[in-house]
Formats: C-alpha cells, sequence, structure tokens
C-alpha cells in the first residue's frame, strides 16, 4: 500500500449558512491523502498505473466550486467522487479548512476532515 499526497490546494469558494459567505467567497485550503497499491506503478513508470493526483485535483477544484452551507458536506462530495473515479484508491482522507473564517473572533481557519475506504 502506497500513499498519495496533495497538500494545501488554494481554492476560492462561496461555503457557508451565511448569505454573506455564499455571495462574497472566502479562501480554503483543501488537503487530499490517498492510499492503494501503487506497486505496478513504481516498477512500470506509466501514469496509467498510479493515482493521477491531477485528477485529484480537479476533482477537488469541481467540488469546491458547488456552493455548501457545511464544509462536512463539500468534503463528503469530494470523497466520494474520488473513490468513484479513481479505482486505485482504497482509503481516503480529505481535509478542507476555510480560511479566516466569519465566527466574531482571531480565528486562522476551521478545518473539517472525513475518512473513507473503498467497499468491496
Amino acid at each position: 500500500m502506497g500513499t498519495v499526497r496533495v497538500e494545501n490546494i488554494r481554492i476560492y469558494a462561496y461555503h457557508g449558512c451565511l448569505n454573506e459567505e455564499t455571495s462574497i467567497g472566502s479562501y480554503y485550503s483543501v488537503n487530499v491523502t490517498v492510499k492503494g497499491n501503487l506497486t505496478k506503478a513504481s516498477t512500470s513508470d506509466k501514469l496509467s498505473d498510479t493515482v493521477d493526483y491531477v485528477r485529484i485535483n480537479k476533482i477537488v477544484k469541481e467540488e469546491m466550486a458547488t456552493p455548501s452551507k457545511l464544509l462536512e458536506h463539500v468534503t463528503k462530495r469530494i470523497i466520494d467522487r474520488i473513490l468513484k473515479e479513481l479505482s486505485l484508491v482504497q482509503k481516503t482522507m480529505v481535509s478542507v479548512s476555510k480560511v479566516n473564517p466569519p465566527i466574531g473572533g482571531d480565528v486562522e481557519k476551521v478545518t473539517v476532515r472525513l475518512k473513507s475506504k473503498r467497499i468491496n
């Protein structure tokens, strides 16, 4: 089992429960970790034998472009697409952070992290 990480994908998006959050938007940071069998790729040197991190980045960008009230919801959508579209992925962990959340205090970010695994 090997690991591929795509770290600190920075995106401007429109998630939140407040009207201002969905109209003004905010900065987000997304981290994705996937686990799968990378043995074949380590010897073949073929992109088709591994987890393509360009596809992971594309999935994140597309799902972050659809507004959600909760970070949990968008995080789960990212996980569902990764497991649906990337057959080599056996386990994944995704965290979505809202940078400078509007919660009435000096808070750097709020993060939701979810994990899931393929059920065969």
